[in-house]
């Protein structure tokens, strides 16, 4: 799980939101959940709601389309980050609204929204908090680990420990650690090499290993982490950090491929 920058709504569909949260809030307190339920499934809305709005969080989501929860299966699911049943009022709000895979949405979080002894939420919103406040993640072992409550709650709802994701973080750090070894071979020689090895971090499914690599390679005792010194040192290039976070190459390399 990383960080995600959430963008605006196109002023057009924006527009259409505010119409369909009045029609919830005129229902009674009893059947707002249903309503905001027919509502969200209505094929009108599906057709000019749901469409638009999930190429705008494709646009924002790591790698190619990834699930902003476990970072490794496509999202197809529009998330309710606050589930309809807690806060109807909630559904048609952009700000509740994350790309998740079915088994992410579905299976795991589903409609869990622990609380706090504040009241607040206990499960991360990428989109408005930093995960790596909450989280620790192994490279090596592909493991989370809850720094915080927040955190803690976070990997048990989402089940981002389950086996099929520690070992995709696995393989991606070697692939990470291909790319990098690729990119430095390349330098000053290849540019197309540098941007195909840049590419294929960025387009693969589990950002966050690489995301964790370059925090941790800033960290004190980084060399304890990770083993290997020419590795170190390439996390700690700021070109190439700068591609791997903005995905942007300096100088005549220039911007990556467009997304298509």
């Amino acid at each position: 799980m990383i960080r995600i920058a959430r963008t605006s709504l196109p002023s057009e569909l924006e527009n259409r939101l505010p119409p369909l949260t009045a029609e919830i809030a005129a229902a009674s307190t009893v059947a707002s959940a249903s309503v905001a339920r027919s509502a969200w499934r209505r094929g009108a809305v599906r057709q000019n709601v749901h469409a638009p709005l999930r190429q705008v969080l494709v646009s924002m989501a790591p790698g190619i389309e990834c699930c902003m929860y476990c970072g490794d299966s496509q999202g197809t699911d529009i998330d309710h980050f606050e589930p309809i049943a807690r806060n109807p009022l909630r559904t048609f709000d952009w700000l509740n609204h994350l790309l998740a895979c079915s088994t992410c949405n579905s299976h795991n979080k589903r409609s869990l929204f622990p609380l706090g002894p504040d009241g607040g939420p206990l499960l991360i919103d990428p989109t408005a908090e930093d995960p790596f406040d909450h989280l620790l993640l192994t490279p090596s072992l592909g493991v989370y680990r809850g720094l915080t409550p927040k955190g803690r709650a976070t990997i048990e709802a989402c089940a981002l420990n389950r086996y099929p994701l520690t070992r995709g973080r696995q393989n991606s750090l070697r692939v990470v650690v291909m790319c990098l070894k690729q990119w430095a071979t390349a330098y000053d020689t290849d540019p197309a090499a540098m941007r195909e090895a840049v590419v294929t971090v960025r387009e693969q499914p589990f950002a966050d290993v690489c995301q964790s690599l370059l925090r941790l390679a800033l960290s004190p005792g980084a060399a304890k982490v990770i083993d290997n010194p020419h590795v170190l040192d390439l996390l700690r290039r700021p070109e190439l950090r700068e591609a791997l976070l903005t995905g942007c190459l300096p100088g005549p390399v220039g911007p990556l491929l467009a997304r298509p």
